[in-house]
């Protein structure tokens, strides 16, 4: 065979294990969602209905009757919102410092905190309920806040984007008088704008999803998120699966508008950080 050829069937095998990986990864996405337009009875069928016969929006009304739902909506997007803010200017004031400060012990406390990332965060649990709960933060907005306000993932990411913006130009602005701040909020910040929105989407993205810790710091219903709320649909002897999937249709929107919104900045923000030591 000439190199064309060999060129070619390269190419087809390429596309057909990236169809395939397409495939794999969108049918569980279009089964929830032809799911919710479905009857429970029509999901146990032999041949499953990608496409239901009878579609009806019934599992979404029925969804608005038994949960408070816009109660529910509001707690996840102010807790969301929130920690993606808060998170990215502290991890972004903890990168800034470690990118372009020196000081006694830097590298030893930065490789003590990357040390920390192979600790699970299962373990850390009990310790951070029982701190929260002396403080009196349990069954509040900030008792989700908090613990989420850093993370060493995020100081990581925004460090390694960091150490790409030349030193010169900082000089330059204390040469010219810039006070510290200035120098962060108004120079390396704009600058760091790709691996800002790649972190804020990630973080926004786990705190909406986040189902465990929500559970256990929320106490009374009227404080539970999206996702918590949902469980709740199951039933003590049965489970209605048209219901949960028409739920977890709604929780799905808000997180997949955000990552359409900011694909370009994920491929852009892991494209420059992570590569200069």
């Amino acid at each position: 065979m000439n190199h064309k050829t060999v060129r070619l069937i390269q190419q087809i095998i390429m596309h057909a294990v990236l169809i395939i990986g397409l495939v794999i990864t969108v049918a569980p996405f279009v089964w929830m969602v032809s799911t919710s337009f479905n009857t429970d009875e029509a999901i146990f069928t032999k041949t499953p209905q990608w496409v239901p016969a009878h579609p009806t929006t019934a599992q979404y009304h029925k969804l608005f009757d038994q949960i408070n739902f816009l109660l529910h909506f509001k707690n996840s997007v102010i807790l969301a919102v929130g920690v993606t803010v808060i998170s990215l200017f502290f991890n972004s004031l903890a990168g800034f410092a470690f990118a372009k400060y020196r000081f006694p012990g830097k590298e030893k406390l930065f490789t003590l905190l990357l040390a920390t990332m192979m600790i699970p965060g299962q373990v850390t649990m009990m310790p951070v309920f029982l701190i929260l709960k002396n403080m009196g933060l349990l069954n509040t907005f900030w008792g989700i806040i908090i613990p989420g306000a850093a993370s060493v993932f995020g100081v990581f990411l925004i460090r390694q984007f960091m150490l790409t913006i030349p030193n010169d130009l900082i000089e330059s602005a204390r040469i010219d008088g810039c006070s510290e701040w200035r120098i962060y909020w108004q120079i390396v910040l704009p600058l760091c704008k790709p691996v800002l929105a790649t972190l804020g989407i990630f973080t926004f993205m786990g705190t909406w999803n986040d189902f465990l810790w929500p559970l256990i710091v929320m106490i009374r219903e009227e404080m539970y998120t999206l996702p918590v709320a949902l469980a709740n649909l199951n039933g003590q002897h049965n489970t209605e699966y048209a219901l949960l999937m028409a739920g977890a249709v709604i929780v799905i929107v808000p997180v997949l508008v955000v990552f359409l919104m900011g694909q370009k900045f994920i491929i852009q923000g892991i494209a420059t950080s992570g590569l200069k030591e």
